[in-house]
């Protein structure tokens, strides 16, 4: 007999386990699966930027994430030949780039492993379903949902599920099932890592390091050194050829004298630990989304890990997907809604993806860079903020449909995200952002507008909150959001503009918006 769930998921790294959280919280269980016996006990990429923040923060994990994070908030960045110098460029130095004046929310450094635990902890009391060392075998879809069929040291069993998240990293069996191929700058390097043990105090302090190395003595020319979880044990890596080496090629004699140059002294006693190797590279699915199957995460689209922003981007999928989901299984939205997740995310996770390959071809491999290849953005608010979503949305007349604008001089066009203005009420001060992540919110001074939602939330049986600004909830927030004391604005759950009225409207101009959003 064939087992249900509304939602499986294949995949339980941060964008499978993010999708499961968000769908918890609006009410949705699901299955995850994954074939390996736990989450990620290695070494992989940390940091949860203050957009992610902003996600976990709705869901209740946003201080938990902080907790996790080294108690040293110091974080050195730099691009040098040795972790001892000389530096050829700093690019942060001791703390995270302040973004208050975009969000409410700080950022936080947890390890993926950390992050990863946190997430499959709470999706439990959320509701989700997780099964660790259970593999996809096959699935077929059609009009009623997916089958699949699971396996595990019991055996094999089907599950029907009405949407499948393939969540099973940048190799995608989901993925290459579907047919769906990739497109982007293919693999750039190969490195050989070692989990070290060694006191580095007299090399970087006590503070989280990540060292971008340019050498010609280093395997390939380039190398690696990144803090993990432990103050006394790092990754080093260095570049390898898979067509003429394999990791057997570097024993320990060899494989300390690349760690050595790596630190840039010959002095400091090291044991290593463990030792891997791995592929960067970028690639972006030439579709998001086939039928009731969508792609999150690296399954999505893969990275170099410079700017780190591939796991965030990772985690940011899961919360975009997981309320369009949620919402057509409740029966608020209609399929079309799910469209939108390829026609929005797969821009964004593309200019993620090459800003990140340009990123590391500045930081790692100069060598490499093509005459027409444009800088990498650096601004972290720009990447962070100032990307629009242009599907589930009601565009203006005048909207070119642009993927990014300055956040630090917002618009209020439908497709950009709803600004932070700081609000006064009686319990003290909030944020905008604060009145997101489980429901449309109406933004309005107008009692009129207000009475309206309240009455299609009733009429339509959507989750729909009216928020009235103005009086005991003080802020100056029509500039921000493009509206007069008379307008409204339609706040989506994951805090993108969907609609605004800039004066006064009808509730039949609200009504339109909301049935255009989502496909009624």
């Amino acid at each position: 007999m064939s087992e249900r769930t509304p939602v499986l998921i294949v995949g339980a790294g941060l964008a499978g386990l993010s999708t499961a959280v968000f769908l918890g919280l609006h009410g949705t269980p699901s299955l995850v699966v994954e074939r390996h016996p736990s989450t990620s006990t290695h070494p992989k990429a940390r940091g949860q930027q203050h957009d992610a923040m902003e996600a976990l923060g709705y869901a209740g994990l946003a201080e938990a994430m902080v907790e996790a994070s080294p108690r040293d908030q110091g974080f050195l960045l730099r691009i040098a030949e040795s972790a001892s110098g000389p530096v050829f460029r700093e690019i942060l130095h001791d703390t995270f780039i302040p973004l208050d004046h975009l969000t409410p929310a700080r950022s936080a450094d947890a390890s993926q492993a950390s992050a990863e635990r946190l997430l499959a902890e709470r999706a439990r009391e959320l509701g989700a379903e997780i099964r660790f060392s259970t593999a996809l075998e096959s699935f077929e879809q059609d009009e009623s949902g997916v089958r699949a069929v699971l396996s595990d040291a019991t055996g094999t069993r089907s599950v029907h599920a009405d949407y499948l998240v393939g969540a099973d990293g940048h190799r995608s069996p989901v993925r290459e099932r579907l047919g769906i191929g990739t497109h982007g700058r293919g693999a750039l390097w190969h490195s050989v890592l070692w989990l070290i043990r060694a006191d580095l105090t007299p090399v970087v302090g006590d503070r989280q390091v990540l060292y971008n190395l340019q050498n010609p003595q280093l395997s390939g020319g380039m190398g690696v050194l990144v803090s993990t979880d432990h103050p006394d044990q790092f990754v080093a890596g260095v570049g390898y050829d898979p067509e003429r080496e394999t990791l057997a090629d570097f024993p320990e004699e060899r494989a300390l004298e690349q760690i050595r140059l790596v630190l840039g002294t010959p002095d400091v006693a090291v044991e290593i630990l463990s030792a891997d190797t791995t592929t960067a590279g970028m690639y972006v699915a030439d579709r998001f989304s086939s039928g009731r199957v969508h792609l999150v995460g690296d399954a999505a689209h893969t990275m170099p890990p410079q700017g780190g922003m591939g796991g965030n981007v990772a985690l940011m999928d899961g919360f975009y997907l997981a309320w369009k989901l949620a919402a057509v299984l409740r029966g608020e939205a209609g399929p079309g809604l799910l469209d939108s997740h390829d026609v929005e995310r797969r821009p964004v996770g593309e200019l993620i993806a090459k800003n990140q390959y340009m990123n590391a071809i500045v930081r790692s491999m100069p060598h490499l860079k093509q005459p027409d290849d444009a800088p990498p953005i650096e601004d972290p608010g720009m990447l962070l903020f100032g990307y629009r979503h242009n599907g589930a949305i009601v565009p203006e007349p005048d909207d070119e449909g642009e993927l990014l604008e300055e956040p630090t001089a917002p618009t209020g066009r439908p497709g950009s995200r709803a600004p932070h203005v700081r609000l006064t009420t009686s319990d003290g001060e909030i944020s905008t952002i604060d009145l997101f992540g489980r429901e449309f919110v109406l933004l309005t001074e107008s009692e009129a507008w207000a009475e309206a939602a309240e009455q299609l939330a009733a009429d339509l049986g959507i989750r729909l909150r009216a928020h009235r600004l103005g009086g005991e909830v003080a802020g100056d927030w029509t500039g921000k959001y493009g509206v007069t004391a008379d307008g409204a604005v339609l706040v989506r759950p994951d805090r993108f503009i969907a609609w605004r009225s800039k004066g006064a409207g009808s509730p039949a101009d609200l009504e339109k918006a909301l049935r255009a959003v989502l496909d009624r």
